[in-house]
């Protein structure tokens, strides 16, 4: 059932600067029978599909817009998908197809499909002799009335058309007034472009509705009679163009097509290119009660003062809710926009205020200096603070509701730091003459880019002054991710959503590096570490995607905003940096944001700007290099296999790669690029580890032997290799362990180390492998094995366990080893730490709360105290009334911790209703009663039941939909419930069942299976 791939390999190998070469692996693959499992499939994929994109020419008015006409060959999922239509008719073609062979074939004799027999010929009977005259008076007769009919085509309403017409239109749909809407397509068409737009926005807090007033300047680009746009759930009352065509602002009629969330405007005169025109529409709404697009929020003080504000979050389709706009990346514009306001609020957005009108609450702001796509716009009516300091002419300044002010300083002081060292390292002044870094309360994404004004989640932004290192930790993360979008993402922006890597994988990546150099303290190295392991993990699924991938429905878009295209994007910018000469990245960086400064592009044009920031005679193109790691998902698995004294690297791939692989080694501990000249690679070596500090995405598989003076080497002296070598060598482990290339004997064997380990990665790596599989076995019910497991993991780390403080740890590693550790330890009943824990939080309530628990241990002390009926009540009354969002959270996961099956219950409906517990927190509580036991079937339960309000406040594909359904199905292995949870999903249709999302919960809940019923019976026996 589950073997492995057996493979003829041959490693080709191509010359780059003689600092360094990349490895071009070419493979002969013989599969064999293969479950589809997490690792095995992916990353030995066969070789892309690739489809070139290049459409039969269309007339102008048809073409999509797109800025620019660099075009890549894009390897996608579903691609050879045909639309509604051409499918009819190929399921028709194969239907009839089939039933004639059928028919044909019924009566053929046994031989030889290619023998070729001899005619046989008979007589046909008189009956049928009379059928077939009939039929042909009859075709004689249809053919003689056609020919002397008047000409016509035939429509629904009868014959008004001429045959002497042009070709049948494309099937329009019908608009919401039942006229044709004249356009089919999701993307707009490039006829028309926008230039500015004029916003005037009356929001009402008191009634949760607001009005609007837009005008929009644009160019005809190309001859038309239409202006198509978005626009969704606006009632819009009026709307006005005026061009020099019409010479005078006349009224026009606004067609709507809702599945599409578009409008248009239909003229009876052709609109010439290089004309410009006017549209302007009046319109009211609802303020919207989800989180996104222009919607409304609430805070209650700490005296239980409950206010209003209205925020907004456009990203990626949500600006048509809150004007009518061309609401696609490509389509850049200024901005001038004005807001009204009651006395007691304030307002923001992306520019800064200029004046007060007349002396009446109307807020103006500055026309932007920058062209930005619509999804950048925002705008905020609150009662918030603000701290601010002036960053090389730029005023950074931070926004909170008045009771969190002392909690803004950590966030301004970090926000100025890095706008710093980003107008360093970009060789590129930030654009803007503010920055304001706002706290919504109410906040579904951890965080949004909006230029020059972004915002966040409380606890995104918002620190104590007594926070822990790992809460500064989260809070600068962000800060350095959004910040970095401000140049990636903003500045320069990515032409359409198939290439989201080019704004969120840039952004992770320098949040990272960003960090690295400039707030060493914070130990984000190994925060970026485990994030590459996660996309490793994410990526192993075949149900994967590449990174650029095709894009073709609204659910697709939304779908895009995944651990792909933020952390495998990441990660492959790691793996090119630290491959590419001295500057020549960086260079490469600054040659693009110069280049196209204000634009859209696409990847081809970063790999451009990469490859000529360094030309030397043996350079090669980084598109080259990297159109394997684009336009395939999956990674590689490198082999190493010893043979009479000698090392032998290869690859085992079905699919050609371009690999920078690095290593070390006991004779020569240091770096190098390698090079495969022969088989016969390395002489004389002990051991031999690749992928030197884990920069490359890839696993390595050493072979029993190589496994074993791995092991050995370790076992005698840890420091051999680099922390970062030994949390990947676990990991890679534990991968080769699903796949079945290594026992679950030697996966314990290489753990024997782990009691002599000090530092974070390796001990949090194999912590959370191990407990991956101890949860999968408690979800079987598998008693006896569960006992042994928790026997097992507690023995194994007690030494460590019992080593750690229970007071203040000013290091974020030892914070977060500390943590993890103890979290573990108490959830598997450590006498140890139970004991503490209980002692910690009794000194907290003695001292009314005034004796401060440890930042990296207040979760687990909520929730050890949680377990208890006094306690969890303790727990939600202290939730109900804390102020600091970090430490409220924590309570959270502590009362979604309870094994008690009421408050599960109530816990569930109670986020879900937005009462006690906001709705954004959904996906923690989801995730964290999952973990459980007596949780886990009742989340599953509660999806079930409730999944028409889910995707009422979260939407189909998004971030929230996706982290419900994955935590809740991921600790599945059985086949009732992969049945289960198959049969409701494709019971959803449109509301659902075609989320990527879905085959990857359904993947995970086959691998669990496969990977249980071939290792419980070494279970018995090893532990």
């Amino acid at each position: 059932m589950c073997e492995a791939i057996h493979v003829i390999r041959f490693p080709l190998c191509l010359s780059l600067p003689s600092h360094f070469h990349f490895c071009t692996f070419v493979c002969v693959a013989e599969r064999a029978n293969l479950p589809r499992n997490m690792i095995e499939n992916s990353m030995f994929e066969e070789e892309p599909d690739v489809v070139d994109l290049t459409f039969p020419a269309l007339d102008p008015d048809e073409v999509v817009y797109e800025p620019r006409s660099s075009r890549l060959l894009v390897r996608g999922l579903g691609e050879n998908e045909l639309d509604e239509e051409e499918e009819d008719y190929e399921s028709s073609a194969r239907l009839l197809g089939m039933s004639f062979m059928n028919r044909s074939s019924a009566h053929r004799p046994s031989s030889s499909p290619y023998t070729r027999q001899a005619p046989s010929c008979s007589r046909p009977s008189a009956r049928t002799m009379v059928v077939c005259v009939l039929f042909l008076v009859i075709v004689a007769s249809m053919t003689m009335v056609l020919y002397f009919l008047p000409g016509c085509t035939f429509t629904r309403t009868g014959c008004p058309k001429s045959n002497s017409t042009t070709p049948i239109d494309p099937a329009y749909p019908n608009s919401t007034n039942g006229e044709l809407f004249p356009w089919t397509e999701l993307r707009l068409p490039a006829s028309i472009r926008p230039l500015h737009y004029d916003l005037t926005l009356n929001p009402d807090l008191k009634t949760m509705t607001f009005t609007g007033h837009t005008v929009i300047s644009m160019s005809v680009q190309h001859n038309t009679k239409r202006i198509v746009l978005h626009s969704a759930e606006l009632n819009i009352t009026k709307t006005l163009v005026m061009s020099a065509v019409l010479s005078s602002q006349c009224d026009v009629t606004v067609l709507e097509y809702k599945p599409r969330q578009q409008i248009a405007v239909k003229f009876t005169e052709e609109l010439k290119a290089g004309q410009h025109l006017v549209l302007t529409l009046d319109y009211s709404a609802n303020l919207s009660h989800n989180y996104d697009g222009f919607y409304n929020s609430s805070h209650t003080d700490k005296n239980g003062v409950k206010s209003v504000l209205a925020a907004t979050q456009f990203e990626p389709l949500a600006a048509r809710k809150a004007f009518p706009c061309f609401d696609e990346p490509a389509f850049k514009a200024t901005f001038l926009v004005k807001i009204s306001r009651e006395s007691g609020y304030m307002t923001l957005s992306n520019m800064p205020k200029v004046t007060l009108l007349n002396g009446l609450l109307l807020d103006e702001f500055e026309k932007s200096s920058v062209n930005m796509s619509t999804y950048l716009v925002a705008f905020i009516v609150a009662n918030f603070t603000s701290i601010s300091e002036n960053v090389s002419d730029t005023l950074v300044s931070v926004y909170s509701v008045p009771d969190k002010k002392e909690h803004t300083r950590f966030a301004l002081k970090t926000a100025s730091k890095l706008l710093q060292f980003y107008n360093n390292f970009f060789d590129k002044t930030y654009s803007l003459k503010k920055l304001d870094l706002v706290a919504i309360p109410d906040f579904l994404a951890g965080a949004m880019e909006n230029w020059g004004l972004i915002t966040f989640r409380e606890t995104s932004l918002l620190v104590g002054n007594n926070s822990s290192r790992l809460e500064q930790q989260l809070v600068a993360s962000v800060i350095a991710h959004e910040l970095a979008h401000q140049w990636f993402g903003n500045l320069v922006t990515m032409s359409w959503w198939n290439d989201l890597w080019l704004n969120e994988g840039f952004a992770t990546y320098m949040q990272y590096m960003s960090l690295q150099r400039e707030f060493p303290e914070l130990d984000t190295d190994n925060l970026f570490l485990a994030m590459r392991f996660r996309a490793l993990a994410k990526d192993a699924l075949n149900s994967s995607h590449p990174v650029i991938v095709k894009v073709d429905t609204a659910e697709q878009v939304l779908e895009m905003f995944d651990s792909v295209s933020y952390e495998k994007g990441a990660s492959i910018l790691l793996m090119l940096n630290a491959s590419l000469p001295g500057e020549q990245f960086r260079k490469g960086i600054i040659e693009y944001l110069r280049k196209f400064s204000g634009l859209n592009t696409v990847t081809e044009d970063l790999w451009n700007s990469l490859t000529q920031a360094e030309v030397t005679p043996q350079h090669q193109s980084v598109s080259e290099m990297m159109k394997s790691w684009m336009l395939q998902k999956g990674f590689p698995l490198i082999t190493v296999s010893r043979s009479k004294g000698q090392l032998i690297v290869f690859c085992t791939i079905l699919s050609l790669w371009h690999i920078p692989v690095t290593y070390v080694n006991d004779s020569l501990l240091t770096c190098y690029i390698i090079l495969f000249v022969s088989d016969n690679l390395i002489n004389n070596v002990k051991w031999l580890k690749l992928n030197y500090r884990n920069t490359g995405f890839y696993i390595v598989h050493y072979g029993d032997e190589g496994w074993k003076a791995l092991i050995d080497a370790l076992n005698q002296n840890i420091s051999v290799l680099t922390h970062e070598d030994r949390a990947s060598l676990i990991h890679n482990m534990f991968a080769l362990s699903r796949l079945g290339r290594v026992t679950f004997r030697q996966v314990l064997s290489l753990l024997n180390y782990i009691s002599n380990e000090t530092d974070t990665a390796p001990v949090t790596e194999a912590l959370s492998q191990l407990t991956t599989i101890y949860k999968l076995l408690d979800k079987r019910q598998e008693l006896g094995l569960v006992a042994r497991m928790k026997a097992y993991i507690l023995n194994r780390f007690d030494s460590l366990i019992c080593k750690q403080t229970w007071g203040e740890e000013l290091s974020a590693s030892k914070q977060k080893l500390r943590s993890a550790l103890l979290e573990s330890a108490c959830s598997l009943d450590h006498p140890y730490c139970v004991q503490n824990a209980t002692e910690l939080y009794k000194q907290y309530l003695e001292s009314n709360r005034t004796k401060q628990i440890p930042g990296d241990l207040q979760r687990l002390v909520f929730t050890v105290a949680a377990r208890s009926d006094e306690g969890w009540v303790q727990v939600l009354q202290m939730y109900a009334h804390a102020t600091y969002d970090a430490e409220k959270r924590k309570m959270l996961q502590a009362l979604a911790s309870t094994q008690d099956t009421r408050r599960i219950v109530w816990i569930l409906k109670a986020v879900l209703n937005g009462e006690t517990v906001q709705t954004q927190e959904l996906p923690l509580v989801f995730s964290t009663v999952s973990n459980g036991f007596a949780g886990h079937l009742f989340t599953w339960n509660f999806i079930q039941e409730n999944w028409n309000r889910l995707i009422e406040k979260f939407p189909v594909g998004s971030s929230a939909i996706q982290s419900i359904i994955t935590s809740t199905t991921s600790q599945f292995s059985t086949q009732a419930h992969l049945d289960q949870v198959q049969g409701f999903f494709t019971s959803l249709k449109e509301r659902g069942s075609q989320m990527r999302v879905v085959q990857e919960a359904l993947e995970t809940i086959r691998l669990n299976q496969c990977w249980m019923d071939r290792n419980l019976p070494a279970f018995r026996q090893w532990l």
